[in-house]
């Protein structure tokens, strides 16, 4: 039991972490958080350990319950799923512009590389390197856009 709580703030604090990055916002910020239906690990341990889920992923005591309407990213630790409000923290339409370029960008550079990947004549003719890189640039334009999609998904 104990490891599992271990577990789920790791959890917590690194998607927590990782969703602040994607959106720009700067680590040290402390954000409120909103759960609403806790699980049975997230009850105990939001009770016993709460200084350090605050610490650890720098957030507001998190309240147990649901989280006031408006532009929100969702943080997953577990099977809870955190609503953290963005209201005042970033500007929603600049940020969302900037994922959706960026995103457009990406889309545009693995749409090429699979044209090129997708050619018999490069993929016979080229050096064994220029196609293995051009396959670790095409996984690495793919991975991007998974983690712009879900960025613009959680500012919704």
């Amino acid at each position: 039991a104990a490891t599992d709580a271990i577990d789920w703030v790791i959890e917590l604090t690194t998607n927590t972490r990782s969703a602040k990055n994607e959106l720009g916002i700067p680590p040290g910020a402390k954000l409120a958080a909103y759960l609403a239906t806790p699980s049975d690990v997230a009850a105990r341990t939001i009770e016993r350990s709460s200084a350090a889920i605050e610490r650890l992923a720098r957030l507001t005591p998190v309240t147990v319950g649901e989280a006031p309407e408006g532009p929100a990213m969702q943080v997953i630790a577990g099977s809870d799923v955190f609503v953290i409000p963005l209201e005042g923290i970033i500007d929603i339409a600049a940020e969302k512009a900037r994922l959706e370029k960026a995103l457009a960008a990406s889309r545009k550079e693995a749409g090429s590389l699979e044209g090129r990947l997708g050619n018999a004549a490069f993929v016979d003719k080229a050096k064994p390197e220029a196609v293995e890189k051009a396959r670790a640039d095409l996984a690495h334009h793919q991975g991007e856009v998974e983690r712009l999609t879900a960025a613009l998904a959680r500012l919704g």
